[in-house]
């Protein structure tokens, strides 16, 4: 094992009707003017929107509104948060929705701390110095936004989508109520499933530093969420499974599931990035048109975790290594179509020409700085084979 360093510092209120508990909490917090920040109308047609608002309302907690989050969500709508926040006083901002609604929040609270373009900090020209408080209401079990460091954000102009990963964004409360998952689409609810366990696999397929307990936990995981995932895609209305799945996309994105190896792998995440950048396409979803040609490609370099992953993960029999890691390989792409995940870019109902497949090749290459992997380190060459090959 690596030495680590695990930080954890979001306070977690799980369970029914904890969404009422939103005012009392960004009051306790020192919020006087709040943000309040969601996506589609779905947040306030349900009611949702108007119970925080309430609770803040009790709390004696002042308030803005700006809805209108995307999936990919964009910069020019961050500008906008940015703007509307400076103008209300705004000290604290409350993310009400899922990863797309809390990385734009994140991003409208580091635009807040700081001075300049708040682009900067995801094209990595700077480095952020400061951010304003962030809490968060839950509604789709997916990102693990709620208790990580990162925030993703894409230009829509020049269809760029780039991270900005540090502590200073890491909320200060979640609450995780998950009985507002239960309307999501199946399709949004499976892609959030796959998404869940790419943040556990990315730190799981590296090349050191990996501790018996993290790998009994990621695999503990994967294998929750994969059960799970087969319910809801049945049973959407199961509060029991959505509960598990609430739970499992916190821990797996929180660093847990990483402690003691070498940092993880994340090459898949950025060749998604790019995909969904160009093509706005559902992430989770491509993740799993990526994810099975990345493993071909990079398992012979990784042999032993791929065997790991197969026998532990997906119940694989003994066999010879090389076989073994294979129809590891295969059997997560036959869990992805049983949920109604793709796993070719086709699948997701693009065709991208093959200069679009060298930009985003290109492009991939120079937001990692010319490299990215673990389980095998990829260059921009590498990045368009994978491509190519996942068409």
């Amino acid at each position: 094992m690596y030495n680590f360093e695990f930080y954890a510092p979001t306070r977690v209120v799980f369970g029914r009707g904890t969404e009422s508990q939103a005012g009392a909490l960004v009051k306790e917090y020192g919020g006087t003017s709040v943000l309040i920040h969601y996506g589609g109308g779905s947040a306030v047609r349900s009611g949702l929107i108007q119970r925080v608002r309430q609770s803040l309302d009790e709390a004696g907690v002042s308030y803005v509104e700006l809805g209108g989050v995307v999936p990919n969500p964009h910069l020019s709508l961050v500008y906008q948060g940015i703007e509307l926040c400076r103008k209300a006083h705004v000290d604290f901002v409350l993310a009400v929705g899922g990863g797309s609604v809390i990385d734009s929040a994140k991003a409208i609270a580091y635009g807040l701390a700081n001075d300049g373009d708040v682009w900067d900090f995801y094209c990595g020209k700077r480095k952020p110095q400061a951010c304003m408080p962030v809490g968060c209401v839950l509604t789709i079990a997916v990102a693990g936004s709620v208790m990580s460091n990162s925030s993703v954000i894409t230009k829509e102009d020049e269809g760029l989508k780039r991270s900005c990963n540090t502590n200073l964004a890491r909320a200060k409360f979640a609450i995780m109520n998950p009985e507002l998952t239960m309307t999501l689409p199946d399709w949004q609810t499976q892609a959030g499933c796959t998404d869940i366990m790419m943040h556990t696999m990315e730190r799981y397929f590296t090349q050191g530093g990996n501790m018996e307990i993290t790998d009994s936990i990621a695999e503990g995981l994967l294998r929750t969420v994969m059960k799970y995932a087969v319910i809801l895609h049945a049973h959407p209305e199961q509060y029991e499974a959505r509960a598990e799945i609430m739970w499992a996309g916190s821990l797996s994105h929180n660093g847990l599931t990483g402690c003691g190896n070498d940092g993880g792998d994340f090459s898949c995440h950025k060749l998604e990035h790019e995909l969904s950048g160009m093509f706005d396409v559902t992430h989770g979803a491509g993740l799993a048109a990526i994810w099975g040609t990345w493993a071909r490609y990079v398992y012979r370099d990784c042999l032993p975790r791929f065997v790991r992953f197969a026998r532990q993960v997906m119940g694989v029999s003994e066999g010879p290594d090389d076989r073994v890691a294979l129809a590891g390989i295969e059997q997560m792409e036959s869990f992805y179509h049983s949920i109604g995940m793709p796993i070719s870019i086709h699948e997701l109902g693009i065709t991208p020409t093959d200069d679009q497949l060298k930009q985003m090749a290109r492009l991939c290459a120079r937001g990692c700085g010319g490299h990215q992997g673990s389980a095998k380190v990829l260059d921009e060459e590498d990045m368009y084979r994978i491509y190519k090959a996942a068409l």
